[in-house]
């Protein structure tokens, strides 16, 4: 079907030819993401030629037509001039039912029946194509204040079908994405963390058992079905956008607290397959990373469902659930950037400001030590895996390792170098500047951790580099006379020199504070710290 055809049928204004054109178009090109740059210009005004049939009394069915016609062409980002404009964006607001603030185009009536749905679903399709590939529908957006309409539409339609809430959250989603103004105004003008916790309260029929303690899941029921996890999932990306603003004002804690509460329900929940319970898992581990550090006891603090003498009495399966998401992401090895470091990240705060947290994942992750043949990076444990991502060639990943380990031993560097060795840890203390020893600067709890009998008798025997027992290499100057020891030292001594000089290298020094720094600032550094503390009056 050529586009001329269909331009000709459009200028005619007869419905039903109109109708079956795009019809054939949508069709033929329903899989098809890459246009051909020759017929730019003819689509368009097709676009041009689709907006003002959109804007006639035409039948339902016309509309969800032209509409899917619309949202093929929207994958084209070259073709959206006509369309990423304010009246563009207020024909498809109106004809998905969307009521903006101060807007002159008024929305349509009510749905009334499954075609007027198809056309809200498909509105909402179309301009979640369209906010996502144009830059000026984003503006416009903004303009219109798009996302307060959403979210009217949310609050007032707590029955809408699948479809209509899923692509209204999506879209929802995008805006908040892609225009922080959005994500400042959705915070603090339109009470859309308020109004997302109904969402998922509504979605997964929560009951509290107290402010903020959710009724746990019968384990006996049946698997979250696909739509509730689909909208589920969509709400959270929505939720995760708009608490990336500033959420820290002291009213906004109960709120919060109470969306800690949901996503220690979800963790808690499966769906229908393990994809989709991971994926679900990994967009609430990423909202519980932007929460306070202070709503995370909500996690742990459940009295209903009781927990564990040794820990204060706290519930800390939800804490399994994050060693076990995080070790299935490890095993993965692929895309650790985005998919592992939101929850070492989680775990690490928890860890550094809750202490059951930190107790209870130190004996998951960093049990006492008692073999120490082999090196720390080597073996299946959680341990071996985290030590051999401290020296990932990511630095955001290796740094989070790293951290999320030092924060398990309260921030002790001999306790880090006792489970990682000088080799694997040397990245994060010269970052910290704790070359030299010492701890970090946040305050621990008193409690010390015991070795074990076999770990005290291997120790001295452990070679702090690796951080494990090395069988006794030979010495290769055992043999040599005192001039050839001299000669190879001197040889030694003039190769890095010559290096040195060429820049190829450059030889440091620790500073008394542990930092590195070129090796004349270090000695002459620690001369006159030497000097200033031996003079005398």
């Amino acid at each position: 079907m050529g586009l001329s055809d269909i331009l000709t049928q459009i200028e005619s204004g007869n419905e039903e030819e109109i109708r079956m054109r795009l019809f054939e178009y949508n069709t033929e090109n329903s899989k098809t993401f890459a246009f051909d740059c020759g017929e730019e210009d003819a689509r368009i005004k097709l676009c041009q030629g689709l907006l003002t049939v959109l804007r006639q009394s035409v039948q339902p069915q016309c509309q969800s037509t032209c509409l899917e016609t619309m949202r093929i062409l929207s994958r084209d980002k070259r073709v959206l001039g006509p369309v990423a404009t304010r009246d563009g964006i207020l024909t498809l607001s109106g004809l998905a039912r969307i009521t903006l603030p101060d807007a002159e185009v008024e929305p349509l009536e009510d749905v009334k029946s499954t075609a007027e749905e198809r056309v809200v679903v498909e509105a909402l399709k179309c301009l979640c194509n369209v906010i996502f590939n144009s830059v000026a529908a984003q503006q416009v957006g903004a303009d219109v204040r798009l996302a307060q309409g959403i979210c009217a539409h949310l609050r007032l339609s707590s029955s809408m079908h699948h479809e209509v809430g899923l692509f209204s959250l999506r879209l929802l989603f995008l805006l908040s994405a892609l225009r922080q103004d959005v994500r400042g105004r959705l915070c603090k003008e339109t009470g859309a963390v308020g109004l997302l916790t109904g969402v998922l309260e509504h979605t997964l029929d929560v009951c509290w058992a107290g402010p903020y303690e959710v009724t746990p899941p019968d384990p006996l029921a049946p698997p979250v079905p696909r739509e509730k996890s689909e909208q589920v999932m969509e709400t959270l990306k929505a939720l995760f956008n708009i608490t990336l603003s500033d959420t820290s004002d002291e009213d906004n804690y109960h709120q919060l607290r109470r969306v800690a509460a949901i996503l220690r329900h979800i963790l808690m929940l499966r769906t229908e397959t393990e994809e989709k319970t991971e994926e679900a898992h990994s967009h609430a581990i990423n909202l519980l990373s932007n929460l306070p550090v202070c709503c995370l006891d909500v996690l742990i603090d459940v009295p209903l469902q009781g927990g564990r003498e040794e820990y204060g009495g706290k519930n800390l399966d939800v804490v399994q659930i994050l060693v076990d998401f995080m070790e299935k992401r490890i095993d993965k090895g692929v895309n650790y950037k985005e998919g592992l470091t939101p929850v070492l990240s989680l775990m690490t705060e928890g860890s550094r400001y809750h202490r059951e947290i930190r107790r209870y994942l130190k004996a998951k992750v960093l049990p006492p030590l008692k073999d120490v043949k082999e090196r720390p990076e080597i073996g299946t444990t959680v341990r071996n895996k985290l030590v051999r991502l401290m020296t990932h060639v990511d630095m955001g990943v290796k740094q989070g390792a790293a951290e999320f380990l030092f924060v398990l031993c309260k921030e002790s560097v001999d306790n880090l170098l006792k489970y990682t060795g000088y080799g694997n840890a040397a990245g994060l203390l010269v970052a910290r500047g704790l070359l030299a020893g010492g701890r970090g600067e946040t305050e621990y709890s008193a409690d010390e951790d015991s070795d074990t009998e076999e770990y005290k008798s291997a120790k001295p025997f452990i070679n702090p580099i690796t951080g494990h027992i090395e069988e006794p290499m030979p010495n290769p100057i055992e043999d040599m006379t005192e001039e050839q020891k001299e000669y190879e030292a001197q040889k030694l001594a003039n190769m890095i020199g010559e290096l040195s000089r060429q820049q190829l290298i450059r030889p440091m020094g620790v500073r008394k504070d542990g930092s590195l720094a070129p090796l004349e600032e270090a000695i002459r550094t620690c001369r006159v710290a030497d000097s200033s503390d031996s003079d005398s009056d």
